[in-house]
């Protein structure tokens, strides 16, 4: 589509569904067809998949050390299963086939139960053909509340994707389209942001929650009509506030901005032709209570400090397109192995420390999600950087982290570009 018509998208903000809290327990997810309005109003409409009869599914508000019980009903012509991403969790409740459940078969459901003990801005989606469930749009946001609320005037969730499109708005199957899969993987034609408000006044403070939903596409973004700082990335609080400039998401990643709002709030994605428009807020009124003051601050994170690692481990990415020869059997490769082995690729005891060096040795970024965990990102001085569960590395960039394994269980590890992950980028580790 041409880049009028990729603007178009911004005449109208898609709100999401209204929130379900946790205690009307236990929520229900039902996975099931639907059609939804992803070009603007007026023009085509896309046949999908969702939840709760739309897609992005609801949003899901849960409270941090509360018992949280979802129950999710199958009711497509295929199986499938839902991940918490980023959620620290018991491993059976992680929602990955083969490791740690059995398919949700259709007609059939599952209920996980999982105490989440983190605040923050998480998501939840398909973990099965994923890179064509996602896609499809089996996907929504998950928050678990702060302890005490964080003053802001209102709490808006942003997610964005993208999708390859026909003019009449309906979906191009090329999920699993080798050429996509070797080079930087499924990229949509059409991208835009699902908000959960469409507006607000002048000088009001709000907390902007931004979640990646796309398979593959990496968002640079530019906000417009703000000012603010980036405050917790992938849910997790940062020390100290940092500036809006250079925010970009990889697959999977969020990040969570408190800002004051100036003007109508415009979200781009920036390209090398200039900004394209995803969404914007509009502006109605004006706020003459809030007065200027610093920025709040987040709890910060309650996870355990790393200690001497105990191993030292190297998980190269190789293959794809100009990636020269490996030795695994797929498209993509870890270490010479593609897809899940039968073996893990460490077995760790609960409670270690485990260095890993994460070494991209392909022509293409990469985006690496770890199960059941958060890690740091060490800098290049040696110091510890930012929480995360999913770190993104540029072409044959090399990069550390630390994580303590203490959550016992076998957790994947796999590029969160979901066609890199199908192509082969998967395995696991064991933590005994």
């Amino acid at each position: 589509m041409n880049r009028r018509h990729f603007l178009a998208s911004a005449s109208a903000a898609m709100v999401l569904p209204r929130p379900s809290f946790a205690s009307a327990l236990p929520l229900t997810l039902k996975a099931q067809s639907v059609t939804q309005q992803i070009l603007p109003e007026g023009e085509g409409t896309t046949a999908m998949l969702g939840f709760n009869g739309s897609t992005p599914g609801p949003e899901l508000r849960l409270k941090r050390g509360a018992q949280a019980s979802i129950k999710v009903e199958n009711a497509l012509q295929e199986g499938t299963a839902v991940h918490w991403h980023g959620i620290r969790l018991e491993n059976r409740m992680d929602g990955v086939p083969v490791l740690t459940q059995d398919l949700i078969n259709p007609g059939d459901s599952k209920t996980y139960s999982f105490v989440p003990p983190d605040a923050g801005t998480y998501w939840y989606h398909s973990h099965y053909i994923s890179q064509e469930q996602v896609a499809r749009g089996l996907m929504g946001p998950l928050i678990v509340e702060d302890d005490m609320p964080v003053d802001v005037d209102h709490d808006v969730t942003v997610i964005l994707s993208d999708w390859i499109l026909n003019q009449d708005g309906s979906l191009v199957d090329e999920f699993t389209d080798m050429h996509s899969v070797a080079h930087a993987g499924y990229m949509g034609n059409f991208a835009r942001a699902f908000l959960s408000r469409d507006e607000v006044r002048q000088g009001d403070r709000v907390r902007l929650r931004l979640i990646n939903a796309a398979t593959n596409r990496i968002f640079p973004l530019m906000l417009s009509g703000v000012s603010g700082s980036v405050v917790a990335l992938d849910g997790m609080a940062l020390s100290q506030p940092r500036d809006l400039s250079d925010l970009v998401l990889a697959p999977a990643q969020r990040a969570d901005l408190i800002v004051d709002i100036t003007g109508p709030v415009g979200f781009d994605m920036q390209t090398g032709q200039g900004g394209y428009r995803l969404a914007e807020l509009r502006v109605s009124g004006e706020n003459s209570e809030r007065k200027p003051g610093p920025l709040p601050k987040l709890t910060a994170p309650n996870l355990p400090a790393p200690g001497s690692p105990a191993q030292h481990l190297t998980l190269t990415m190789m293959g794809g397109a100009m990636g020269g020869h490996h030795g695994g059997a797929n498209i993509w490769s870890f270490n010479d192995v593609s897809d899940l082995p039968p073996d893990p690729f460490a077995t760790i005891e609960r409670g270690e420390t485990v260095r890993i060096t994460l070494a991209n040795d392909t022509a293409f970024p990469h985006g690496i999600h770890l199960h059941g965990h958060h890690f740091y990102e060490v800098a290049a001085d040696g110091s510890l950087g930012d929480l995360r569960d999913t770190t993104l590395l540029a072409a044959r960039e090399s990069r550390d982290v630390l994580c303590v394994f203490d959550n016992p269980g076998r957790w994947l590890i796999h590029c969160h570009m979901l066609s890199h992950a199908i192509g082969g980028m998967r395995t696991w580790v064991e933590v005994t």
